[in-house]
């Protein structure tokens, strides 16, 4: 789940995937502003059929916590 993750991330922030890992901070390391969050948020929603409510989304900080929050709603 987290190479799809990393796809999908390589993609809307345009970087090179070996510069992501499990533990890459979505804010922090990739420097999503709240307008790339609610992009990911949608791409997230739209890729893998899930929804992600406000409170969840506060939680996912790191490419893992993105992972495991979706492997759950599968």
């Amino acid at each position: 789940m987290a190479e799809k993750i990393i796809e999908l991330l390589t993609k809307q922030f345009r970087v090179d995937p070996s510069t992501i890992d499990e533990d890459t901070n979505i804010v922090e390391d990739l420097g999503a502003d709240s307008l790339e969050i609610v992009d990911m948020l949608m791409a997230l929603e739209e890729n893998f059929g899930i929804t992600v409510s406000d409170e969840e989304a506060l939680t996912l900080k790191t490419v893992k916590d993105v992972a495991d929050f979706i492997e759950k709603k599968l």
